[in-house]
């Protein structure tokens, strides 16, 4: 009788043990997930169980930062890939709702979105508000087709399909090309003192040097650029506009992107660039991530992968234009840089470089830039 009583106990006590391990299991399937899952983090071990997910959702809703050129033929390639998403609603995040935007997700007004770009000025505040996707883990492993330099390192969940690289732009009626800058210190030249040239008084560029100069040189540099009495201007494209038109002979802080783009509406074939190194060149400029209130995040996630596939980088390059990822192959940018010295602004950077403008802002002797 005794034995028997402590066999029951003994099978109620296996059965509790089978119990509670089975429950483990059917909760978290893969162990590799356990790991993840304690960071907070999400990912899917396979293609096919996103788009599975995604089929259930069949809209997506973006705020963009890319030009609205790109939306109608990027919409029209990923719903061909993925027939079954048959809404994909895509506005411009532009300066003036940035802020806004930021204010309605920090107080739950923001849905109805699940794409949202992620801009530089307020990267640390848009991060608590993102999904934690697994990004990095999932493009390492192969399941969603991303080069992982794409992904930022740290939060994982962040994509930056397309990059831009400074430039110089002159006037080649009023510059001749040997007389072009082919270094950053030639704009400390005597003979480019006092209104020679025009500098943006956001130097985004300028910040792009930190991550190969260090900032005390920029801010040297900045100091030196000041005491040499430029004209200052604000505006990438308004400025290479200007300087193909004559109106000055060269600018010191710009980028391709804006330079290739005034020269095929320059009919007067005046407006030339060089590439001068380090090149400063921005992997996250246009990054983005999925909200953490994201009513359609598989849809979305499939989304970012479309950005920085093949033929979504060939579509923003075209249309954008030569903005692609400096890591596409082919890309306009990879091929602009190739054998040139970079000043990679990486991920490591995205959260800081406002800083750094304020301070080159300040160096130049203005007042700090208003966040």
């Amino acid at each position: 009788m005794k034995l028997n009583r402590i066999g029951s106990w003994f099978t109620i006590l296996l059965l509790l043990v089978f119990a509670s391990t089975h429950s483990l299991a059917a909760s978290a399937p893969v162990s590799q997930g356990n790991k993840e899952a304690a960071k907070g983090y999400i990912f899917f071990t396979t293609h096919d169980e996103i788009v599975a997910e995604a089929q259930k959702e069949g809209k997506l809703a973006i705020s963009s930062g890319l030009e609205p050129a790109n939306y109608e033929p990027l919409v029209a390639a990923f719903k061909r890939r993925y027939p079954f998403i048959t809404v994909v609603h895509v506005e411009e995040s532009t300066l003036d709702n940035r802020q806004k935007f930021l204010l309605e997700i920090k107080s739950g007004q923001g849905r109805g979105w699940d794409v949202t770009q992620i801009p530089l000025e307020l990267g640390a505040e848009y991060m608590p508000h993102l999904m934690k996707y697994d990004i990095v883990r999932m493009a390492k492993d192969g399941v969603v087709k991303i080069d992982p330099r794409m992904v930022h390192s740290g939060e994982r969940n962040m994509v930056g399909a397309t990059s831009t690289i400074s430039a110089v732009a002159y006037n080649k009626k009023l510059l001749s090309e040997e007389r072009a800058p082919t270094k950053w210190e030639d704009f400390l030249k005597p003979e480019f003192k006092g209104k020679k040239f025009i500098a943006d008084l956001r130097p985004v560029q300028v910040a792009g040097l930190v991550p190969t100069w260090g900032l005390e040189k920029t801010l040297d540099f900045a100091g030196k650029v000041a005491a040499q009495q430029p004209v200052w201007g604000r505006g990438p494209a308004r400025i290479a506009s200007a300087v193909a038109a004559g109106e000055y002979p060269l600018y010191l802080d710009t980028n391709f992107s804006s330079v290739m783009r005034a020269m095929s509406k320059d009919p007067t074939g005046s407006l030339g660039y060089k590439i001068i190194e380090p090149v400063a060149t921005w992997i996250g400029f246009h990054a983005s991530g999925i909200l953490k209130t994201a009513e359609h995040p598989h849809a979305a996630l499939l989304w970012l992968e479309f950005l920085a596939s093949p033929e979504g980088q060939e579509i923003i390059d075209k249309y954008e234009p030569y903005k692609a990822s400096v890591f596409t192959p082919g890309s306009a940018v990879g091929r602009e840089v190739r054998g040139k010295k970079l000043s990679l602004v990486g991920w490591d950077h995205f959260t800081k470089i406002q800083d750094y403008i304020e301070k080159i802002v300040a160096a130049y002797g203005f007042p700090r830039a208003d966040k």
